[in-house]
């Protein structure tokens, strides 16, 4: 009768959810661990009913006390027990050394966020204990049904299409630590780390666009999504409107897999070009305005751009006309101007073929096409083009999925600049895709603007560089940050006196993480779950890592990194639209990331310069970034950038600019010894001035400061 009863069930589900199944189960079946997300109070009776197996699953306590729950468990076998019990473990411990097949969900309890929520260690150790095979189950779907525990103002179906995905067998050796409970600790992190891979591994493949689309049928057309300096809230709709409009009356004007010059600031309009363009089978080119004219004329030579799309209120505004009229090679058009080309037939196909039918409206194009060209900062010469395929964002963007668990109830208040890979991918893709809410301000740089306008717009996250944040902290009223609960640094070096100041003032703690405009551009982020101070972070899932030794430096190694993330490649000044793909003495398909990194045995990863960033003193290599650590101790409150100039007896010396006139050799000395810095570590000479040189970005500008330590 339980036979006959789980097929009619399973046959009901197969049309209503039309439950789909990607991959298959392991030949082995003996000792089987099965783990899944828990994202409804569907998961359990899906199982039961599509995996060919008949395994016994392990429930919380609480659930067998409902009626209804108990109806449903009849069909199977189960366990009751409670997830935070030491002592429960060893029933599913005899389960499994007595060969049934067992089902458990590690997180404990039915998502609320629509992410990975915490695992717990037990069934971690129970895998370990038993040397179980693990079999990763991926439900997708589930959360969107009425029977989700997500908040009630979440979009629901009745019977949204339901996938479960099983993923290769693995395994968690028993931990190699002093105690059972630390053993017990790293098992658990183990079942953490694999659980996170599952999640980004079932992500589907496809483009920007198809990713829009998707994102909109999820969570409604209608949903106000985007908002920026004109206050208007554009909903989806109103996207997809924008990129299909946009990207057609900018495709007259070039040709398929064109790269097209976007120089824009950050609105509503900015983000739907990018998709347009990607619809289009278009390459977005991202300028950097605050370059100068050499660096957007390099960034044009070496993308072969010829087109520039751009606003006459914004060059205007930002003062760019002198600039833009230098340029050579380029032809200019005018926001204002293209939407008068729009023609009847334009709007006719616009209202009657492309809105109602996007999908169909337009050529599929693949994964693997250029969706955008980013240009790196040029911190260090002239700067090179970087290709991003539509796989490579969202890869990227699966990946700090995994591992933070944004949600609808979100708002990213994103002041960084859209030409910037982090203030693309994490403040402008990442939302609109996830269904979190973005205001996109146009300049990091309103120091007394920005806090207000966190606190105005009840934003939840807030993404900056450590330069920004700490400005944003001295001007900030202790109360404008209190609905932030994610305030994550890129893009340089977190300076312990911001992560104090945040801590201090507003009670926050700030998440750093790492990564290179080439990785699209997130590798590492400190997490709720995973954060140890003076770190970026663990790595992603997802990704590969190696270190390599380098001469002089005695620990940690040149990192290598290899992942779904990656650029195509590099476009260069030198050699304009050829495409170099990235060169690593690690092999192909690796990217040398320039970076010295440490590794600690629980993952974390600590930056310990860049190799260009060292000075070699008296034979000796000193990090730059070390140099700056030590005067921010010494002067907390003030600015500070080492560089270098050649010295014929010592090889090089060290120089530091720095913002406080009254900061002395005597007071570097002393926070050396302090802090345990070698002497060799305190710059010979210091030199006071007003502001550093800074990137449009937030970064130190290290070339224009060679060319002031040149001429010290």
């Amino acid at each position: 009768m339980r036979n006959l009863i789980k097929a009619l069930l399973r046959s009901i589900a197969s049309i209503l959810f039309r439950v789909r199944i990607n991959g298959s189960l392991p030949e082995e079946k003996s000792r089987l661990l099965i783990v899944a997300n828990h994202e409804s109070f569907l998961d359990g009776l899906l199982l039961g009913l599509f995996l060919p197996l008949d395994p016994v699953f392990v429930v919380h306590t609480g659930v067998v006390r409902n009626p209804a729950f108990r109806l449903l468990l009849a069909l199977v076998d189960y366990l009751a027990v409670d997830p935070t019990s030491p002592m429960a473990m060893k029933k599913v411990i005899r389960l499994i050394e007595g060969g049934r097949p067992v089902v458990i969900f590690p997180e404990g309890r039915i998502t609320t966020t629509g992410s990975l929520m915490k695992t717990y260690d037990g069934p971690a150790f129970v895998a370990a204990k038993t040397g179980a095979t693990i079999l990763p189950v991926r439900i997708d779907g589930a959360a969107r049904t009425y029977f989700s525990r997500l908040a009630a103002h979440v979009p629901r179906k009745l019977f949204p299409r339901i996938s479960l995905s099983i993923l290769p067998t693995t395994r968690i050796p028993m931990p190699d630590a002093a105690t059972a409970r630390l053993r017990r600790r790293k098992a658990g992190e183990a079942m953490r780390r694999l659980m996170q891979e599952m999640i980004f591994a079932t992500r589907p493949e496809q483009t920007l666009f198809g990713a829009l689309l998707d994102a909109a049928d999820i969570h409604g057309v209608n949903r106000r999504q985007i908002e920026d300096l004109k206050q208007i809230e554009y909903s989806y709709r109103d996207l997809i409107k924008m990129a299909l409009a946009l990207g057609r009356l900018v495709a007259k004007e070039s040709q398929p897999g064109e790269r097209v010059g976007l120089l824009l600031p950050n609105l509503a309009p900015t983000l739907g070009l990018i998709f347009g363009l990607a619809a289009h089978r278009r390459t977005a080119a991202m300028l950097n305005y605050t370059a100068g004219v050499d660096g957007m004329q390099a960034a044009c030579t070496a993308a072969q751009v010829h087109t520039i799309i751009t606003s006459r209120a914004f060059v205007e505004q930002a003062k760019l006309g002198d600039k833009l009229a230098a340029l050579q090679g380029v032809h200019l058009r005018y926001l204002e101007d293209l939407r008068d080309t729009m023609s009847f037939g334009d709007k006719l196909w616009l209202m009657l073929w492309a809105l109602p039918f996007p999908r169909t409206a337009l050529p599929a194009g693949s994964p693997e096409d250029a969706a955008v060209v980013m240009f790196t900062s040029g911190s260090e010469g002239k700067p090179k083009g970087v290709v991003l395929s539509h796989r490579a964002l969202l890869a990227n963007i699966a990946q700090i999925r995994a591992v933070v668990d944004f949600s609808t109830d979100d708002k990213i208040l994103n002041a960084l600049p859209l030409f910037h890979s982090f203030g693309l991918t994490a403040g402008g893709l990442l939302p609109v895709l996830t269904g979190a809410k973005v205001f996109l301000y146009p300049s990091p740089l309103h120091y007394r603007v920005i806090p207000e306008l966190a606190y105005d717009r009840n934003c939840t996250v807030l993404l900056g560089t450590s330069t920004f944040l700490s400005n944003y902290a001295k001007f900030a009223h202790p109360y404008d940050f209190y609905r932030l609960r994610y305030v994550i640094a890129g893009a340089e070096k977190l300076a312990t006196p911001v992560r104090d100041l945040w801590f201090e003032k507003f009670g926050i703690r700030i998440f750093e993480g790492y990564g290179a405009t080439e990785t699209a551009p997130v590798l590492a982020v400190n997490t709720p779950m995973a954060f140890r101070s003076g770190t970026v972070g663990q790595f992603l899932p997802g990704l590969q890592h190696q270190l390599v030794p380098v001469p002089g430096i005695p620990k940690g190694g040149m990192l290598h990194v290899k992942g779904p993330n990656l650029m195509s490649g590099y476009l260069r000044f030198e050699q304009p639209g050829v495409l170099q793909p990235p060169a690593s003495p690690a092999g192909e398909g690796w990217y040398e990331t320039g970076d010295v990194v440490e590794i600690d045995e629980d993952g974390f990863v600590k930056i310990v310069g860049r190799v260009k960033r060292f000075a070699k003193v008296a034979g000796e290599m000193v990090s730059l970034e070390a140099v700056e650590k030590l005067a921010a101790v010494a002067s907390p409150g003030a600015a500070h950038a080492a560089s270098t100039q050649p010295d014929p007896a010592r090889g090089e010396t060290i120089l530091l600019f720095t913002t406080d006139r009254q900061l002395a050799r005597e007071q570097l000395q002393s926070a050396a010894r302090d802090s345990g810095w070698p002497e060799i570590a305190v710059p010979r000479r210091i030199i006071p001035v007003e502001a550093l040189p800074l990137l449009g970005t937030g970064k130190i500008d290290y070339v224009t400061l060679k060319q002031w330590a040149e001429k010290a």
